[in-house]
């Protein structure tokens, strides 16, 4: 009894596993390939994180699962989201901000995770109603105090800084205020808390401010 079974066709067998056999089984002269792929994942991959990055900087993203409507609408009521120039600060402007070093970008990617904090705090019943929220206010202000006064109020000086400053066009006021600050290495939000928000700072501080 013969087997009529033509002979197994290896190539063949091969071309069917298609194009992602080949992608994690090459041969071993496709070196240039591999570096190809190599680069195309990754700016698939940065561009992705990038893009998810930018778009949960949006305010509307912030305040579609932050207790955060509070807040923005006493900056919207402040010279930083509305004036003649027309320049507006955003949530992330303030809270998230930082340049495009690598060094930033894992601090804006920490900032994001703490984040969460609040949203744990909301979900919670922490800070879910307005009375609550006041209640945590000026511990939560005072944890962004701290973190822009370590990091020299860069959330601030990427729109203000002392050099472009045109004392010409400060009240006097002003420049003896920033001068002095310069000559003493003050950073800006050690004068400048309260300026987007209610400036909780200026009461005395009340027993009952707690965790979030």
């Amino acid at each position: 009894m013969t087997d009529d079974t033509p002979p197994r066709d290896e190539g063949a067998v091969t071309g069917e596993r298609g194009w992602l056999y080949r992608l994690f089984k090459p041969p071993k002269c496709s070196m240039l390939r591999m570096l190809g792929i190599g680069v195309i994942f990754g700016i698939v991959i940065w561009g992705g994180l990038n893009t998810a990055m930018e778009y949960t900087n949006h305010s509307e993203f912030c305040l579609s699962c932050h207790e955060m409507s509070i807040p923005y609408e006493e900056l919207k009521k402040t010279v930083h989201f509305k004036n003649r120039s027309g320049a507006a600060a955003q949530c992330a402007d303030c809270h998230v901000a930082s340049s495009k070093t690598p060094t930033d970008y894992m601090f804006k990617s920490f900032q994001k995770l703490m984040a969460a904090r609040d949203v744990i705090g909301k979900i919670t019943g922490v800070i879910d109603t307005p009375e609550k929220f006041e209640t945590h206010r000026l511990t939560m202000a005072k944890r962004v105090w701290e973190r822009m006064e370590a990091r020299d109020s860069k959330e601030c000086r990427n729109c203000h800084d002392f050099k472009y400053m045109d004392p010409d066009k400060q009240k006097d006021r002003s420049v003896v205020k920033h001068e002095g600050a310069a000559e003493d290495g003050k950073t800006c939000i050690e004068c400048h808390k309260g300026i987007a928000h209610k400036p909780v700072h200026q009461k005395p501080e009340v027993g009952g401010a707690k965790e979030s």
